[in-house]
């Protein structure tokens, strides 16, 4: 099977799929938090402008979408229609009845392309986690749900004054029959600074090199072995293993005899044990922090090896993984990093951007290593795209120049500025060149003049302009005639029109090394890496011989007066001045 990415509805994706036809399910959907969440698109000098991309807002109106939803789930015949109708009867047509009916037909639709030993893994919150458990259980059968697991996804630290911080996340699992389990993957690997005292005491020898062993009995329980009967190190014993592997350990420093005459001992290092069992609680996966390489700026982005981790639990290498509501695409990465076939859904253009972004970044390549459907591929498709959706087709058409929104992709008046793309236009220095986009018929060469206006205003130099049909003449000879400018060491055109059919060939703007979004954000974190100043603590400030202010500059005026250690850090000592009806009174 050929790794596929989808752009679109997953309900609509999914029907067409066929049945049990997929090892493991993960999927991270909205929570119904109320929320909205933005893709935060960072420029690499590091500044972050407002530009973030809608790429969901999770809250949830009932509407003819959720109608459609609901007679789904009645024509499903599925007991949680029953309980769907119940909450219903409770709920009436809120925002949270319809997220749960939309999920559930969502739902309905994965336990079909489920194989009947296959797992699903749903990462929710506590917003809706006990409803879309109780929808669950209807849809899948009696025994088949297995745990709650919880992930610690942060550590709260502002003082809640009503209620607990809320630190965790839930991931519930329901797998079907005897289902896919690799039990040998339930273990994390020991931590040497989290040791419990049990296996501290039980591993309490340390080679030369730190590693923690013990010393474990060679000798064969069954005393009636005489083909392993011998005389080892001056010592003549039932054996465990045969004369050459006990010579082979030996030599491999395996094998240690404390005292000349007694029995040798295995040495057992702990780092070659499967580690501490897993529980339901996992502690030991931190979430994605700001500097982190995987970080992308995508919302609710999970950590890499907490995919990882579900999905060595629960498949084999060669197995299919579906994330239908793919994101950024972490379980895609962590599925094609272990060896397994996946299957990534998503309803935004941008998010498959990403996707297909980072799959580059793995030496992945489409129509060999993966296919896309539903993102345009041909000028055919482009103008279908164009026509069921104006917006779509303006993000998408960014993608082709490695352009990122303005604004975030935002709708409304967008200034002449539909988005930006980041180059380097020296050795030191990264500029953007204005994008603008347009899909429809009605063009001439009062939008390139447009586009030279635009551009002189925003202080930049070059302008790109996408479009979906042929130039006019009076547009190409509008854009000779804006000129050209030196960037990166040659001259460029300042105005530049490339059309879709153009794009679509690899003909693409003539521009130097381009900052797309991954290595946007990749540069941002290096500058806000290299502009972090190290915090000082009032420790390190109290050790310090001399002063507790910084003196810049060649001129000391006011010195500072001695002050005792323990006295209130970072309160400026001031005389203050004596006031004259004071002297008279004195």
């Amino acid at each position: 099977m050929m790794n596929k990415l989808y752009f679109g509805d997953n309900l609509d994706w999914l029907a067409k799929f066929e049945p049990a036809s997929v090892n493991m399910i993960y999927l991270d959907p909205p929570f119904n938090s109320q929320a909205t969440y933005n893709i935060l698109y960072r420029s690499p000098t590091g500044k972050n402008g407002g530009a973030q991309y809608q790429a969901f807002e999770d809250s949830w109106q009932w509407g003819p979408a959720a109608d459609y939803a609901f007679a789904l789930v009645r024509n499903s015949h599925s007991p949680a229609y029953g309980i769907l109708t119940a909450l219903n009867n409770f709920m009436q047509k809120s925002d949270l009845m319809a997220y749960l009916t939309m999920m559930t037909a969502r739902l309905l639709e994965m336990k079909r392309v489920l194989k009947p030993t296959g797992s699903l893994f749903l990462h929710c919150d506590s917003s809706a986690s006990h409803y879309l458990k109780i929808i669950l259980d209807q849809i899948f059968h009696d025994g088949e749900f297995r745990n709650e697991i919880i992930w610690r996804r942060s550590t709260g630290k502002s003082l809640m004054t009503r209620r607990l911080p809320t630190n965790h996340d839930s991931i519930l699992l329901y797998s079907g029959g005897s289902g896919e389990w690799n039990a040998d993957e339930a273990f994390a690997p020991y931590d040497a600074d989290k040791l419990p005292e049990t296996i501290k005491t039980k591993y309490r020898y340390t080679d030369d090199e730190g590693r923690r062993y013990r010393l474990d009995n060679l000798i064969n329980p069954n005393s009636n072995r005489p083909n392993l009967t011998y005389e080892f190190l001056g010592v003549t014993r039932v054996w465990r293993w045969t004369r050459e592997r006990m010579h082979a350990a030996y030599d491999a420093g395996l094998i240690v005899q404390r005292a000349e005459g007694r029995v040798p001992s295995f040495k057992r290092y702990l780092d070659k044990q499967r580690g501490m069992p897993l529980d339901d609680v996992w502690t030991d996966i931190p979430p994605i922090n700001s500097q982190a390489a995987e970080r992308l700026g995508y919302p609710t982005q999970k950590p890499l090896p907490l995919l990882e981790r579900i999905i060595r639990l629960s498949t084999k290498p060669g197995d299919i993984v579906l994330d239908p509501f793919c994101g950024c695409g972490t379980a895609i990465e962590a599925a094609q990093r272990l060896e397994r076939k996946w299957i990534g859904i998503d309803v935004t253009v941008l998010a498959i951007d990403v996707v297909e972004r980072r799959l580059r970044k793995m030496n992945l390549k489409n129509k060999l290593d993966y296919e896309v459907e539903g993102i345009p591929r041909d000028v055919d498709a482009a103008h279908r795209l164009f026509n069921e959706d104006p917006h779509d087709f303006q993000l998408w058409a960014l993608t082709l120049v490695d352009g990122q929104p303005r604004d975030g992709g935002k709708k409304g008046a967008d200034k002449g500025v539909d988005g930006l793309i980041y180059y380097q236009h020296d050795a030191k220095t990264i500029r953007p060149a204005i994008v603008s986009v347009k899909g429809g018929k009605n063009i001439h060469a009062d939008h390139i003049r447009d586009l030279i206006g635009t551009v002189q205003s925003q202080e930049a130099d070059i302008g790109v302009f996408v479009t979906l049909h042929e130039p006019t003449s009076a547009m190409v000879k509008a854009a000779r005639e804006a000129g050209s400018v030196e960037t990166f060491n040659r001259f460029r055109s300042r105005i530049q029109i490339r059309t879709i059919a153009e794009l679509l060939n690899g003909q693409r703007p003539d521009l130097p090394p381009v900052h797309d979004i991954i290595s946007a954000a990749s540069a941002a974190r290096r500058l806000s890496a290299r502009r972090s100043q190290p915090t000082v603590t009032p420790e390190q400030i109290r050790a310090q011989p001399s002063f507790k202010y910084p003196i810049s500059g060649g001129k000391i005026q006011n010195t500072q007066k001695d002050l005792e250690l323990n006295d209130p850090l970072l309160v400026p000592q001031v005389e203050k001045p004596v006031r004259r009806n004071a002297r008279r009174r004195a």
